[in-house]
């Protein structure tokens, strides 16, 4: 059993060898990089990310990046490719093998099928005298000095490697693109990116109820119309124009001001000329004008300028749009 700092220094060790490694990666890094990247954002098919064992985990990841970053991606097991999975390439793919070694026996299989139809060849190899390194079109030495494995045997430094090359070439395809933050969130639709550029206030204040009163409504009418509709305010409506928002604050700044609240209507509490957004608007833009305004609500409504409904600060980030 190892004590909490064997464990820590441990730890801290892996992170230091594999840093090492990849930092012995950048003057690896030559033409074979530059000429196969541009090769794949010339590609008028996709790129086809292969390897067995650990390898293929990290293809799968790869895959994963390129695919989300815009360059169309395809993961094929080594295994499974020559075994009937090499059908998944088609005549203007370009295949992308991950092997440490670059000799194992599906690798040294599948290479020259792969050659004998034409495609050309991205060897992410740590051996380059293996039969991988010898015979692919473009090498990306993946070498390293030793594995993080204190026995020098589970693939860690290996795999880091391999993984951060991928990273490298999706990057640099990323910058040959002028791939943009809206891109990827066209991508990304469902995360907090793709709710920034694409989430409308339609969707959110549709979901809410619509508390409304009239000028002439009394403050119990007010506060009732607020605690049912649960948004902590009312707009106040009369023939479906917004002339003005209640909120909890106005009511209790009332109450303070004034003992006897017999005849206090809407008109005497309300605040005029409240912001509004129409619907189509973002959610990004809502959750931006509610925080440089420092308010909690926000009026919407329609083309015609008739009121819809309001939105929360709590119902934006509830739908994950961020404050910043």
């Amino acid at each position: 059993m190892l004590t909490d700092n064997e464990i820590l220094e441990s730890a801290q060790q892996t992170l230091k060898i594999e840093a090492e490694s990849l930092k012995d990666l950048i003057p690896l890094l030559n033409s074979d990089f530059a000429n196969a990247t541009k090769a794949v954002f010339e590609c008028k098919g996709r790129l086809i990310v292969s390897g067995i064992g650990k390898s293929a985990n990290v293809a799968h990841k790869i895959v994963a990046t390129l695919n989300s970053t815009g360059t169309p991606a395809v993961f094929m097991h080594a295994a499974d490719a020559i075994h009937g999975d090499l059908g998944i390439v088609l005549k203007d793919d370009i295949v992308m093998i991950l092997s440490n070694s670059g000799n194992s026996p599906e690798i040294k299989s599948l290479l020259p099928f792969i050659k004998s139809r034409g495609n050309k060849v991205i060897a992410v190899v740590g051996n380059l005298k293996s039969d991988l390194g010898q015979k692919s079109d473009w090498v990306f030495n993946s070498s390293v000095k030793k594995e993080a494995c204190s026995n020098n045997l589970a693939p860690t430094s290996s795999t880091t490697a391999q993984m951060a090359l991928g990273d490298a070439l999706a990057v640099a395809l990323i910058n040959m693109r002028g791939f943009t933050s809206i891109d990827f969130a066209k991508s990304h639709p469902g995360g907090a990116l793709g709710k920034k550029f694409y989430l409308k206030v339609d969707e959110i204040v549709s979901k809410n109820e619509r508390p409304e009163v009239k000028l002439s409504s009394t403050i119990n009418e007010v506060i009732y119309e607020m605690s049912s509709k649960r948004l902590g305010a009312t707009a106040v409506v009369e023939e479906e124009n917004v002339l003005g928002i209640i909120t909890d604050g106005d009511i209790r700044r009332m109450i303070e001001k004034t003992k006897d609240l017999t005849n206090v209507k809407a008109q005497d509490i309300m605040g005029n000329n409240p912001l509004s957004l129409p619907l189509g608007a973002l959610a990004s833009e809502a959750m931006r004008i509610v925080k440089e305004k420092n308010i909690m609500h926000l009026v919407i409504v329609n083309e015609q300028n008739k009121y819809v409904g309001i939105i929360h600060l709590h119902d934006l980030i509830n739908e994950g749009i961020s404050e910043e």
